[in-house]
C-alpha cells in the first residue's frame, strides 16, 4: 500500500506547488535558512514580504553578521517571536566565524548554529542542499498520521515510532527524498489541513486510513491552547513595537501608557531586557540594543 503514496504525492506537487522564492532555482542555503526560521509558527503570506526585504538587505550571512541589533529587530517587523531575529543574527556570525561565511551542509553543524533545532537543520539539508533528511513539521506529521495511522492529528511531540515511519517512507535517493519532503509538507499546507481538509482533492485519498475509517475525531493527548490576548507575550509585543517605531530612546512614561497593568508590564519589559531585545539606559529610558 505504501509504495504508490510517494509517486502520487510527487505528481500532485509537480502540478500544484506554490511558487515561493525560497524554492526557486536560484535559491541559496542562506535564503532557505532565513525562510525556515521565519516560517516557524508564522503563515507564508506574512513571511513573504519580510523575507524578500531581509535577503535583499542581507543576502549573505556576513552581511547580517555585521548588522546592528536594532536594525535586525526593526527589519523583523511584526512577524512575532522576535528572538528569532537575534538567533538568525547569531547564526550568521557563527557561519562567518566557523564556516567561511557559508551555511554548513551537515546536520551536526547546522544543529550547532544558534536557534537551529532538528526540524530546521533537516529542512535546510533537504531544501537547500537536496539531501535526504526526515523533515517533520506540523503539516507533514498530520498527513502521515492520517494516511498511515488513521488518526486525525499527531500527538503533541514527535515519537521514535513516528520518526521511524517517516524515515521508512522517504525515498532513499537524495533528490527524490528532498522533493518528497517538500511535497508532503505542501500537501498538508494546502489540502490535508487541520480544519476542513479537502479530501476530494487529495492525491492519496483512496489510500488514506483516516478517510477510510470515516475521519474519526482526534482522541489523543492535546497541546494546551496558546491564547494571546492579555498574555505577557501580547504585552511584550506592544512594548517592543513602541521601541521599534522610535528612532530615539523611549521614556518609561511612554511605555507605561502601552499597558495598564503595571506588574505585568514590568514583567514583560524585564523579559525583553533579559532576551536582549531592549536596553535600559542610565537616564531611565529604553531603546533597542545596538
Amino acid at each position: 500500500m505504501l509504495a504508490p503514496l510517494v509517486p502520487a504525492v510527487l505528481d500532485w506537487y509537480a502540478r500544484h506547488a506554490r511558487d515561493l522564492p525560497w524554492r526557486a532555482a536560484d535559491r541559496t542555503p542562506w535564503g532557505v535558512l532565513v525562510s525556515e526560521v521565519m516560517l516557524a509558527q508564522t503563515p507564508v503570506a506574512r513571511v513573504l514580504p519580510v523575507w524578500r526585504d531581509w535577503v535583499t538587505r542581507w543576502p549573505r550571512p556576513a552581511a547580517l553578521a555585521a548588522a546592528p541589533a536594532d536594525e535586525v529587530i526593526r527589519a523583523w517587523g511584526r512577524l512575532g517571536y522576535p528572538r528569532r531575529a537575534l538567533w538568525l543574527a547569531a547564526a550568521a556570525r557563527a557561519c562567518v566565524a566557523e564556516h567561511g561565511g557559508q551555511v554548513p551542509d551537515t546536520y551536526q553543524a547546522l544543529r550547532a548554529l544558534p536557534g537551529v533545532g532538528d526540524y530546521t537543520a533537516s529542512a535546510v539539508l533537504a531544501f537547500a542542499y537536496g539531501r535526504r533528511a526526515v523533515v517533520l513539521d506540523t503539516n507533514v506529521r498530520r498527513v502521515l498520521a492520517r494516511v498511515l495511522h488513521g488518526r486525525a492529528a499527531p500527538g503533541p511531540s514527535v515519537t521514535v515510532g513516528e520518526r521511524a515511519a517517516a524515515d521508512a517512507l522517504a525515498p532513499q535517493d537524495d533528490a527524490a527524498a528532498a522533493q518528497w519532503a517538500a511535497a508532503v509538507m505542501e500537501l498538508g499546507a494546502l489540502v490535508c489541513t487541520a480544519r476542513n481538509p479537502a479530501c476530494g482533492s487529495c492525491p492519496v485519498a483512496s489510500r488514506c486510513e483516516w478517510r477510510l475509517a470515516g475521519r474519526p475525531a482526534y482522541d489523543g493527548p492535546r497541546r494546551r491552547p496558546q491564547r494571546f490576548a492579555g498574555t505577557d507575550r501580547q504585552v511584550r509585543g506592544l512594548l517592543l513595537a513602541e521601541l521599534r517605531t522610535s528612532e530615539h530612546p523611549v521614556p518609561a512614561a511612554r511605555l507605561d501608557a502601552v499597558w495598564p497593568d503595571a506588574a505585568q508590564r514590568a514583567r514583560a519589559l524585564d523579559g525583553l531586557v533579559a532576551d536582549g531585545l531592549a536596553d535600559p539606559l542610565p537616564d531611565g529610558t529604553y531603546a533597542l540594543p545596538r
